[in-house]
Order: structure tokens, then sequence, then C-alpha cells
């Protein structure tokens, strides 16, 4: 069976707040661990008034201490803007706390506006450091060399399981040089997706991470018992995606009827080159989409997402979906 994560952006809604955004974050793991999901993945971004995960290491603690045996990341810490020790001591803490269950999910972007990243104190020729900083994270975690005169404690000797994230080649290369796990950003920048793939199968070099290529895909997937409702759900975050293009991010904003039909030809347009890899449905629908995309990519593993306005909404989209996978699962176990 091919698994299905989580990845949650911690979604603030118009009229609520961060707090209630980090206790639905909570109660959704719980969730989508008793549905069998592998991982659940935070990810970190700053100065957006509508997700509530920038200080990601600090929610990926109160996440894992409410559930137990889902492991939980983040997808992605944004390398650049922090140092690889203070990365390294992070995660090495997390893993010390939940042992076997923290991944960290490396990205070199400033996951921001450079007003902000500015803010972050990053410097301009930071994200130029990326593969280097990578190497110094890994080595943080690893057992010590003989003399070495700093440590990540804890985190040291942990080996915390690092991921290469990406929206681009260059992370599919990376993570093919290093012969680590790559994750692509497929469910907001599907344009190089096939191609980092390509590269990253061809170019993938064993190591003592990995043995073989793992390629984990993110994907939109809105669910309901019918396709006329998850169309209804998912207009929440086509109207964000929509803001954020034109420069003015903000809160996920309520559901829309009959959203696409209703937008401009600019919005539109928005919405069907950022939403590409999407499955919007009923359990009927999506399972034929899903389907499709996974003979398309050959994924190892898909992360879902979905940034809709109403959390019940939510969470019974994840327990459709998981239906979805055992149904996939089971057909191609029989053939």
């Amino acid at each position: 069976m091919i698994p299905f994560s989580v990845l949650d952006l911690a979604p603030i809604t118009e009229g609520s707040d961060a707090a209630t955004a980090l206790a639905n974050s909570v109660d959704l793991a719980r969730h989508a661990e008793a549905l069998g999901y592998r991982r659940y993945w935070l990810a970190e971004h700053h100065n957006m008034p509508g997700i509530a995960s920038a200080a990601t290491a600090v929610v990926i603690g109160q996440v894992a201490a409410a559930t137990q045996r889902i492991r939980v990341g983040a997808g992605g810490i944004m390398l650049p803007n922090h140092s690889p020790l203070v990365v390294a001591e992070q995660f090495g803490t997390l893993a010390t706390l939940f042992p076997g269950r923290i991944d960290l999910g490396l990205g070199r972007a400033p996951g921001t506006d450079q007003t902000t990243a500015r803010a972050l104190r990053r410097e301009a020729n930071e994200p130029h450091r990326f593969p280097e900083d990578v190497a110094e994270v890994l080595a943080l975690l690893d057992d010590p060399e003989p003399g070495q005169a700093v440590r990540a404690i804890p985190g040291v000797g942990t080996r915390v399981p690092v991921w290469i994230l990406g929206s681009s080649r260059f992370g599919a290369r990376l993570a093919a040089a290093l012969g680590l796990p790559f994750a692509f950003a497929s469910h907001f920048a599907p344009g190089e997706l096939m191609a980092a793939l390509a590269d990253y199968r061809e170019q993938f070099r064993p190591s003592r991470f990995l043995d073989q290529p793992h390629a984990m895909l993110g994907f939109n997937a809105y669910v309901a018992d019918s396709d006329e409702e998850a169309r209804f759900h998912a207009s929440s975050m086509e109207q964000a995606f929509v803001a954020l293009r034109q420069g003015r991010p903000g809160p996920i904003p309520p559901p829309v009827a009959g959203y696409r039909e209703r937008a401009s030809r600019f919005e539109r347009a928005v919405v069907e080159q950022t939403m590409v890899c999407s499955a919007i449905g009923s359990p009927e629908t999506v399972e034929g989409e899903i389907e499709a995309f996974l003979e398309r990519t050959a994924a190892d593993e898909l992360i879902v997402t979905n940034s809709g306005f109403d959390h019940a909404a939510r969470c019974r989209s994840y327990e459709l979906l998981a239906g979805v996978r055992n149904r996939l699962a089971n057909r191609r176990g029989a053939s």
C-alpha cells in the first residue's frame, strides 16, 4: 500500500484565531493517527495571516505529545532562516522526547516575503549555502567525529531522518546526490514535477540513508459525500491562492458556492495552474483522480493537504480519503 500522509498548514480562518488553528491541528493529528496516516507534517511560514505554524518545531512538539504512533515532522524547515546547529538541537530534542517518530524536511525558500525575510536576519547569499547547510545538519545529527568541537546536545547521534523539500529540479538533484528522500511541493507548484522526478530517480546515489529513491508528492484533496459539496469546501483554498498571487494574503475565507463559475478569467487561471495536483469530489471521483496521479508519477508516498474553512469538513475529508486509500491498496494487491 502506498502510504498517505498529512501536510497541515495550521490554517487560521476568517473570524477565528491562531489558538483555534493550533487546537484544530492537534485534533486533526489525532484523527489522522486513528485513520492510519503515516506522517503528520507542519510547514514553516512567516508573516502569513492564514498560517499558524511559524514556530514549526514548537507545534511539532505539541502534536507529537498529543499522539502516540504517527510520525510527526516538518514539511519543512526553511534552512536559510536558521543556523544548522539550532535546527539540529531543536530536532534532536524532539527526537529525544519522541524516539523514532520525528522527521525533518529541509527547504531553501524563505517561506515568506522579502521584507519579512530581512526581519528574520537572512543574508542574501544564504540560500546558496543550502547544500553545505544540509550537510552540516546531517553531520550534527550523526555520531560525533573524534575531537569534534561543536555538538548538538540533544541531537548528536539521534540520526533524525532528513528529507529534501523542493518545488524545482534543484532540490531533486541535491536529494539524489545525497541519497536522501525527496518531497516535491506539487500541491502548489506543479510545473516542474515530472522533470524533477526524472532527475531524482536517474541521478540518485544509494547512501547510508536510502538504498533506492523515495519520492513523496504533495497533493490537494477535498473529499465530501458529493462532488458539489467537495467543490464548495475547496473554494476556500482556491480563494486563498488567488489572494496570495495578488499579494494580499489573509486568513482562509469561507467557502463560496459556484466560486470557479463566478471567478474572473485571471482567478480561474490562477486556480487551474496552482491546483493541477488536486482531487476534489466524492470518494468515487477522488479515487479515480488519485489512481491516475499515482500511475502517472509512480509516487512512493502521497502527502495530502486540505486547508478548508470548516474543521469538521476537513476531518471528514481525511476520513473519506482513508477509505479511498484502502480501496486503492486492495485493488492493487489483487492485481
